[in-house]
């Protein structure tokens, strides 16, 4: 890793400074000058950001960093013992390697501070590698001062994809760009190798503010009364709070939050990158495309779930629409709290009438009566990492059980039910019956394939009450229900004020009819965000040439363009590689289609997309042989994938093997028995065998986890009519109806069995 000379930069600035601003206007792009050059002014703020999380995000390490036990301590995992020492003033740990053997390893670099630090091992390629052995560093009183596995109920053995040394642990990758400063991952796809570089190692000033060359100029001028002060982003917030004494809760005078949300969500958001190219003060979504709430990472009712790091929580609160950020609350360098406990939400919500027994019903000095107890209910990670939800929902224990999601207050009140939880709610509020929905009603339904699904997910598509990233998430899931109806709503949705909204519409209609793409998506290939254009582009890629009309096969050409640099922006990932021999396969060429996905494994030999994928595409060319070695070579390495196994099946029933082909199905449905998918061809393979009866069991099994599904409906009425069981046809046909009532075929054979 090098540190870029931050020496050349100052002197640069300090020149820009001499001559004065007026100069500045023909020089170059400005440049990052390093936390010293800003504390020269911004004395205070550097004091307060000394010793932050963002200073201590990464260091080298040292005898003063390194908080870890090194006097030869030792550490066992499944049969593995790791032990942690010190050798010629350096830090070691011998543990297992990616071949599976001992091992020792040089510690180059600390990763964090607390509750937990993380430790980097660098390889002669450049990378960076997480270990999976962290050090607590809480008290020992609570816990802390100990060595634990990340992993600690699941063994992470070398071919594993969250081994250590894997992508999946890839500091360069995965983490480097938010824990150090102008950070440039220069990976080299020919050589396989990272060249690495940053100004500064932790999160410093400029990682926020922007590179300061043209503020030192500013500051240095005598111009330091002009609108422009030179920073490439301002992150004060306008206007004043002002208490309503009427609500209790306070207002702010300008609609403009500023660009600070924005900002942080840079790193405190999960997002997936789409370029190197940051810039300072620019929305999102120009270089990253946020993650909505998808199942797996939140709640249906968009409470956290996997590690989403706050973004996608806080813009689904009422706080966020009313103009709060993040310094209303943080401390922007130190990042404490601007006062504690329930004093920082008084700020701005009146204390007599929140912080009361009257609003909350608990003890006031107990933890039930912290505001973010009941708001901000906390979720563990990494082991010992607690970490708050900052969607700031009122609890709904109500719709707990319906939405499927953790309820706040029974996970205190241990032994009582939601039910009763609700109760107590209304009688001391007096509004049970007045409470509002909630949208995660609908994103449960989408979920769980209801047969009222499609009309609850058009209308909170369609409901511009509702957080944008809840909408946007409705607006993904109709393409599991695309019909006139929700082509109606989609085609209004891509014309929708939110970016994140469009471009999920756009994922909806992915799997549409070209003729239909054509018409609605062209508009799209030329949006201002870049994660518009590219998926526009990319949806329409099997779009047949001569029905995109010559006005727009320039911007659809361009928009691929940039589609294909995202991809190779991140070519150290294994599914940028498979992405675009996807790309390819859909454009009709196999040719250039396969490379890639060769590609793709071998930079990730476990990735199971890219075995499936290549796989079907050798398929397509009538080379089953050459399928089957793919398949096979995929199942050696990854014995436990449900997509390898129902592939491979597949296979099988194309080479007329259908009693292999059966055992192959039934496998899949072992590994992921709520995948629909798998057990619906299971059930075709079992009846096409003769087996009727087995078949409709497991049809039924898997209409009652997704009882919208079309396939499985229609599926369920052909066995029962052919097993003479009328009145189970007739029960499954009026599901169907409900599902799809637009379509007359299934209003025709409903009455066909009703006569």
């Amino acid at each position: 890793m090098k540190q870029t000379n931050i020496l050349r930069a100052l002197c640069a600035t300090l020149l820009v400074s001499f001559l004065g601003a007026s100069f500045y206007a023909a020089a170059a792009a400005p440049e990052y000058v390093g936390v010293e050059t800003c504390q020269q002014c911004h004395e205070n703020e550097t004091k307060a950001w000394r010793g932050s999380h963002h200073d201590l995000a990464m260091q080298a390490a040292d005898t003063g960093t390194v908080l870890g036990d090194f006097d030869d301590a030792e550490f066992e995992y499944y049969g593995v013992t790791s032990r942690f020492f010190q050798k010629e003033g350096r830090y070691y740990v011998n543990t297992e390697g990616a071949d599976g053997e001992r091992s020792d390893f040089e510690i180059k670099y600390t990763f964090g501070v607390e509750p937990l630090q993380q430790y980097l091992v660098e390889f002669e390629d450049g990378r960076l590698q997480a270990l999976p052995l962290a050090w607590d560093t809480r008290p020992k009183a609570e816990g802390g001062q100990r060595w634990f596995h990340l992993y600690p109920d699941d063994h992470i053995a070398p071919r594993d994809e969250l081994f250590w040394t894997g992508p999946n642990q890839n500091w360069n990758f995965m983490c480097a760009e938010c824990h150090s400063t102008n950070l440039m991952r220069n990976y080299d796809p020919e050589a396989n190798t990272y060249d690495t570089t940053w100004s500064e190692i932790n999160v410093s000033c400029e990682a926020c503010h922007g590179p300061g060359s043209r503020h030192v100029a500013w500051a240095g001028s005598k111009s330091e009364n002009s609108g422009d002060s030179g920073l490439a982003v301002d992150l004060r917030r306008d206007g004043v709070w002002t208490m309503n004494h009427e609500t209790g809760i306070a207002v702010n005078d300008s609609a403009n939050a500023g660009s600070q949300v924005e900002t942080c969500a840079r790193c405190h958001a999960r997002r997936a990158v789409l370029s190197e190219n940051y810039e300072h003060g620019k929305p999102l979504a120009n270089t990253y495309r946020p993650q909505v709430l998808l199942e797996g990472l939140y709640h249906a009712d968009g409470q956290i779930l996997d590690e989403v790091y706050v973004y996608g929580s806080f813009i689904q609160s009422r706080m966020y629409r009313l103009g709060v950020v993040c310094s209303d609350c943080h401390d922007p360098h130190s990042l404490e709290l601007k006062a504690v406990g329930n004093a920082v939400c008084s700020t701005c919500h009146l204390v007599d009438r929140f912080d009361s027994a009257d609003h909350h019903f608990h003890d006031p000095e107990s933890e039930a009566g912290q505001c973010v107890t009941c708001h901000m209910p906390a979720r563990v990670y990494m082991v010992n990492d607690p970490r708050r939800d900052h969607s700031f929902r009122v609890p709904r224990p109500d719709l707990s059980e319906e939405m499927q999601s953790p309820d706040v207050c029974t996970e205190c009140h241990l032994g009582r039910s939601p039910q009763w939880a609700a109760r107590v709610i209304g009688d001391h509020s007096g509004n049970d019956e007045t409470r509002p929905g909630h949208f995660g009603i609908a994103l449960q339904a989408g979920r769980a394939g209801l047969l009222d699904a499609q009309s609850l997910l058009i209308a909170l598509a369609d409901d511009q009450e509702q957080p944008a990233i809840a909408r946007a998430t409705a607006a993904g899931m109709l393409g599991s229900y695309l019909s006139p109806a929700t082509v109606q709503t989609l085609a209004v949705l891509l014309r929708d004020a939110d970016p994140l909204v469009r471009v999920n519409a756009i994922s909806a209609l992915d799997g549409a009819d070209p003729r239909l793409k054509v018409q609605l998506l062209p508009r799209l290939l030329d949006d201002p965000f870049l994660m518009v254009r590219i998926d526009a582009a990319q949806a329409m890629a099997d779009v047949p040439g001569d029905l995109i009309a010559a006005e727009h096969r320039g911007n659809f050409g361009k928009a691929m363009d940039e589609y294909i640099q995202v991809q190779q922006n991140n070519s150290d990932r294994v599914e940028s590689w498979t992405n675009l021999g996807n790309l390819y396969q859909r454009l009709g060429n196999a040719q250039q289609a396969t490379p890639y996905y060769e590609r793709a494994l071998r930079i990730d030999p476990s990735f199971t997309p890219a075995y499936v994928n290549l796989a079907d595409l050798y398929r397509g060319q009538q080379k089953d042989g050459e399928a089957e070695r793919v398949l096979k070579k995929g199942m050696e390495l990854r014995p436990d994938s449900g997509p390898l196994q129902h592939a491979y099946g597949l296979l099988l029933v194309r080479q007329g093997k259908l009693d292999e082909a059966i055992v192959q199905l039934g496998r899949a449905v072992e590994l992921e028995p709520s995948n629909t998918r798998y057990r619906y061809v299971y059930a075709i393979g079992l009846s096409s065998s003769g087996d009727n009866a087995a078949a409709i069991s497991e049809l039924e099994k898997a209409n009652a986890s997704n009882p919208g599904d079309v396939n499985v409906l229609a599926a369920l009425i052909d066995f029962h009519r052919q097993a003479g069981d009328v009145e189970s046809a007739r029960r499954y046909a009026a599901d169907l109806v409900k599902r799809v009532p637009w379509d007359r075929n299934a209003q025709a054979l409903l009455e066909q069995l009703s006569r």
